[in-house]
């Protein structure tokens, strides 16, 4: 087997398991053993999967015979990797971090987040110059993300358990990615079908994104009042 092979079944194995466990560290009881465990898994098949989609995407761009449909495919993977692997990273690294009462000016933290905004900009550009929806509309996702994060790291701190709605945040935009890739990849393969309707590549974005406004506002509430 060759080593594109592996990583496409690395890539596949750490995809499911991030796709059927991403819910659970949102059930459970934050700070639990099932949320911390089921958390880990979770993050353990991201970082699979970011590699893994990293590498094939650049195969795929500097193989000969790729057409120009399998190029831009192929930057929406690497695009794909990069923002699930810095939202993760950055829903680990604010927890690392939650103690801190001034800006963050930390190289690597601010240096994924400036890398997911870099490649956002450059996908969508191209995106608009190829004609190519899905590329030149969904990296608006990771600019929002990756300005949210610059924001975070370069503000001082002023709300209580910043760092947790932060968490909450990174991780359930890291799973944005991860469903976004299953409906884009795998869907149409399962499904045996040539393409899907665009508007379905948006859908967990659609979906997910009131999920993390209502959340934020539920615990915040929900926290407010132990206080008082």
């Amino acid at each position: 087997m060759t080593l594109f092979s592996i990583l496409r079944i690395l890539h596949i194995i750490g995809g499911f398991t991030s796709l059927f466990t991403f819910w659970i560290p949102v059930v459970t009881k934050k700070g639990g053993k099932a949320h911390l465990v089921s958390g880990w898994i979770y993050v353990s098949g991201m970082i699979i999967v970011s590699f893994s989609a990293l590498y094939m995407g650049i195969y795929r761009i500097l193989d000969p015979a790729s057409s120009s449909e399998l190029i831009s495919f192929s930057l929406f993977l690497i695009f794909i990797s990069i923002l699930s692997g810095s939202t993760a990273y950055y829903g680990l690294r604010v927890l690392k971090n939650k103690s801190r009462k001034t800006t963050h000016k930390n190289v690597w933290d601010l240096g994924f987040s400036l890398l997911l905004l870099f490649s956002a900009v450059t996908i969508c550009v191209y995106g608009v110059t190829v004609d190519f929806p899905l590329l030149a509309w969904f990296p608006l996702v990771g600019i929002f993300l990756s300005l949210t994060q610059l924001n975070y790291w370069l503000r001082k701190p002023t709300k209580k358990l910043h760092w947790w709605f932060e968490h909450l945040s990174g991780m359930l935009g890291c799973s944005i990615a991860t469903i976004t890739a299953f409906t884009v990849f795998g869907a149409p393969r399962l499904l045996n079908i040539e393409s899907i309707n665009i508007l379905l590549w948006f859908l967990p974005t659609i979906l997910l994104t009131p999920v993390i406004i209502g959340m934020s506002i539920y615990y915040n509430r929900k926290f407010n009042r132990k206080r008082g």
